[in-house]
Formats: structure tokens, sequence, C-alpha cells
């Protein structure tokens, strides 16, 4: 066998791998949103932050997770005591993007959101790990970056494919 053909074998075997992990992330995350928040993915807020595009970003995760890593210029905001008054201080027809794990708590916090009025709320398609999946960059605690990625539990870990899995 050529050293093309064998190099070919071994791309199309990496790249059929990579597609159906991807497929089966998808349709896990399509059995978990119940699709009542809009979803924009990585790429099109990367494209916003670097446009300087305002854009309010909340992270609906734990406080570990979010001292773990989160997205730059990510808000905390607890998924578990949210409250109106956290975002009391948002002008209800900002561009804002929710985010946590998967997308499935951040999709809950959206819809709060659109009951309180807010116009443009966005549900981040896959959660941080999507975001770390694409090799996007994360922040920590100290707001230094990090590779690291809390996985929220054991099960949920298998769907990070990059980065230091913490639980």
């Amino acid at each position: 066998m050529s050293k093309k053909i064998y190099i070919s074998l071994i791309f199309s075997i990496v790249v059929g791998f990579v597609l159906k992990a991807q497929t089966a992330y998808d349709k896990k995350l399509q059995s978990l949103y119940s699709n009542t928040v809009p979803q924009v993915k990585p790429s099109e807020v990367q494209v916003q932050m670097r446009t300087n595009r305002k854009i309010i970003l909340l992270d609906t995760r734990s406080p570990e997770e979010y001292q773990i890593s989160h997205i730059p210029g990510a808000t905390f905001i607890d998924y578990k005591k949210f409250a109106p008054s956290d975002v009391q201080y948002i002008d209800r027809n900002a561009e804002v993007i929710v985010y946590c794990t998967v997308g499935y708590r951040s999709e809950k916090v959206g819809e709060k959101l659109l009951d309180m009025g807010f116009t443009n709320v966005k549900n981040l398609y896959g959660g941080i790990f999507q975001w770390a999946n694409e090799g996007r960059l994360l922040l920590n605690r100290k707001n230094q970056p990090t590779d690291s990625v809390h996985t929220y539990s054991w099960w949920w870990s298998s769907w990070l494919e990059r980065g230091v899995k913490v639980h």
C-alpha cells in the first residue's frame, strides 16, 4: 500500500469517527432540548465577540462549575437560585446568550427570561462542552486561560472530547 493511500485511509477513519461522535452528541442534545429558546452556535458567538458586537453572556451553571472554567465575558447566574433580580440590570432588548454544560439548564433559564419580557434570548448550542470541543478559549477563576471543564458528573463527561475533565 502506498504511503498516500495509507494516509488517506487513516484520515478517512479519523474524520468518520469525529463525525459519528458529533452526530451522537447532536442526537443527545436534541433529546434534551424543548426548542423553546432559539439556539446559537459557538462559531456565531465567537464572531460576535471578535467584532465587539454587544452581547450579554450568562453562565447558568453552579458556582463550582463556573470557577473551573467559563467563557470570556460571561456573567455567573446560578441555575438553582435564579431570580428576576439577578438580571434586573440587563436591558430587555439586549442580546442575551445563556449557556450551561450542554444547554438544558440554560434553556430553562432562557424560558424564564423570555417570560420576563426579554426579547432577544438565545441558548448556546451544546453549551460549554461544544465550546470546548471546538477548541475555543475558556478562563478559570483567575480569568486565565484553562483547558479544564467541569463536566457536571461522571456520566456527562463522556461528551467532552477536548480538555481536562473535572467533576
